[in-house]
């Protein structure tokens, strides 16, 4: 007589979800890229990471992080983004200065936005070491 060996189900297990891509482009997880700087865990090191991340928190709603990293003269009191806006990439145009060997540094970049873009020059200061995004112009406007 032949018996079958009856096989008990096991739960199955979840496979773990992917890691989120991180908004500001640069195809590191979110977890691993901007978000250490939006929980304060450290301090963008140039202009163009804290532009980086500043997108990001943008694209996540992180309206405290915003006025966080604003520079305290053109800081406004209160920032109230816009939960409808879709938020869909960014490109850096360009960058000068804003190294970890600089005070002042300035990243051009066009982000977009369901329905449209945003290209900004935007201008940064060192305040107490850390990164601040000053103000910006936009370049349409210039010409």
């Amino acid at each position: 007589m032949t018996t079958m060996s009856r096989r008990t189900a096991r739960p199955r297990q979840r496979a773990s979800a992917a890691p989120t891509a991180c908004p500001c482009g640069l195809g590191e997880p979110y977890e691993a890229c901007c978000r250490r700087y939006h929980s304060g865990a450290e301090a963008a090191p140039t202009a163009e990471a804290l532009m980086r991340s500043r997108y990001s928190a943008f694209v996540k709603g992180d309206a405290g992080y915003l006025l966080r990293t604003w520079h305290p003269r053109t800081r406004p009191e209160r920032l109230e983004l816009d939960p409808g806006m879709r938020w869909t990439g960014l490109e850096i145009l360009g960058t000068a200065d804003g190294s970890a060997f600089h005070t002042t540094g300035t990243v051009e970049f066009r982000a977009s936005y369901r329905g449209g873009a945003l290209h900004e020059r935007s201008r940064f200061e060192r305040v107490a070491g850390a990164w601040a995004y000053v103000d910006g112009e936009f370049p349409e406007e210039l010409a």
